[in-house]
């Protein structure tokens, strides 16, 4: 059956979303973002090189594999082009199979000034953000007051632009912030990026725009099958997640509908992308966190540190309630599993089944997960200790991993449809059930 599947990170993002879209989309004429920003950082591994995306979805690297920038995404123009110019460098010229939605709002320099700013305001109260201007572009959007890609081009695309840079740059002022001694990158301070991101602007509006709206619905009707691509993860949901410490858009499936223009009775399956334990980046809530050895041997193992940031990821035990939850919000038809081998060498493997607080348990997630004296209760599971390479079937995994796996499913009501064995895409077991998805 033809239809557009949905693929979305159930944790607090960094589930390995870019690889297993590379890995599914030759069964898709198209792959399209529908929400976040250069927040996002999906890698890529295969044929002995590593790729990082932030804006371009991850089926650009299949020349057959149309890719749309939705217009719940909010770009860079800068970090676009920086992006589309190392593809290039590699041999791969996305403007082939990239189009990009005139309604995707522009993230402005000031915008990220502002994020810096307002970071810095909060001194010790800091949500983590990653200063990529998310928040701000997200606000500016929600306010009416926002520029789309499609205003580039429009006779009053300057003025509107000066406008509200004055704006962003009176609200630094007024929190005290100093914006020429701010690095927005290594590079770049504030003058110089300003006057990049103009050039890489004007450089946007040349690639191909389309109304996203009506073209994947056209798409559709004609039978083609299109996956939708999520970034960050459920726990970060502005509705849903562990708010405040959350990104500023819709992480569920709910953001497929808005970030995209399609109506909910177009979706077909849903694809929840889930790592074998938990990782987190930033500030927040994390009741399986691991401030131990253990911990830091997940990190290790897992070289748990952002793509996009750099920032080391705080590391714990898989937090089922927690999962129940996304799968829940999403209406999940398929679990996919990541980064089982990271914990090959482990005697003994956990997850958290409840929470416990003042002496009661529960399986829900609480209002407020940051609450003093939550803890998790674990149960545990023996480990497989023994490496997974080479293996290609389900049914040649150790007893001990296959075991874990029926754990998830039976906690979950969800069936592992396929299970990442390691960061290249070649390193992937897809279960005979789920590849009669593409087989009609």
């Amino acid at each position: 059956m033809k239809g557009l599947d949905v693929l979305l990170g159930l944790q607090w993002g960094d589930e390995g979303k870019g690889k297993i879209v590379d890995v599914l989309s030759p069964h898709y004429d198209i792959v399209a973002r529908f929400q976040g920003g250069p927040n996002a950082g999906h890698t890529l591994h295969f044929q002995g090189r590593k790729h990082i995306l932030h804006l371009i979805p991850s089926g650009i690297f299949r020349p057959q594999t149309m890719n749309l920038i939705g217009n719940g995404v909010i770009i860079d123009p800068l970090i676009l082009m920086q992006e589309i110019l190392r593809l290039r460098e590699s041999g791969l010229d996305p403007a082939q199979n990239l189009l990009i939605s005139r309604k995707a709002h522009l993230i402005l320099p000031t915008h990220r000034l502002l994020d810096a700013a307002q970071e810095a305001a909060r001194g010790k109260d800091c949500i983590g953000s990653t200063l990529k201007g998310i928040g701000p572009a997200y606000a500016e959007k929600t306010s009416r007051q926002g520029l789309r890609v499609g205003d580039i081009r429009s006779d009053g695309f300057k003025a509107k632009y000066e406008a509200l840079r004055k704006k962003h740059l009176e609200q630094c002022r007024f929190l005290g912030f100093d914006v020429q001694a701010y690095q927005l990158d290594r590079t770049f301070g504030f003058d110089a990026y300003e006057a990049e991101w103009l050039k890489a602007a004007d450089s946007i509006a040349d690639l191909p725009l389309v109304d996203s709206e009506y073209f994947i619905n056209q798409q559709l009707d004609e039978g083609k099958q299109v996956l939708a691509e999520g970034a960050q993860g459920t726990l970060l949901d502005l509705d849903f997640g562990s708010y405040p410490f959350v990104t500023s858009s819709n992480t569920t499936i709910a953001g497929v509908c808005s970030g995209l223009g399609v109506a909910p009775s177009r979706i077909r399956n849903v694809f929840g992308i889930v790592k074998a334990y938990c990782t987190r980046v930033g500030s927040g809530p994390f009741p399986t966190e691991l401030l131990d050895e253990t911990g830091q041997r997940l990190r290790d193992e897992g070289n748990e540190y952002g793509s996009t940031t750099g920032r080391p990821r705080r590391c714990g035990w898989l937090d089922l309630p927690a999962l129940k939850y996304a799968v829940m919000l999403n209406g999940v038809t398929h679990l996919l599993l990541t980064k089982a081998d990271v914990l090959n060498s482990f005697e003994e493997v956990k997850a958290a089944v409840a929470y416990e607080l003042d002496g009661n348990r529960h399986t829900r997630l609480p209002f407020e997960l940051a609450q003093p004296g939550l803890e998790a209760v674990y149960a545990s599971k023996p480990g497989w200790q023994q490496p997974l390479r080479g293996i290609t079937h389900f049914d040649a995994l150790p007893t001990a991993l296959q075991e874990y796996i029926q754990f998830i499913e039976i906690e979950t009501h969800t069936p592992v449809s396929l299970l990442s064995c390691g960061p290249d895409r070649e390193e992937t077991i897809i279960r005979e059930n789920f590849l009669h998805l593409w087989a009609s």
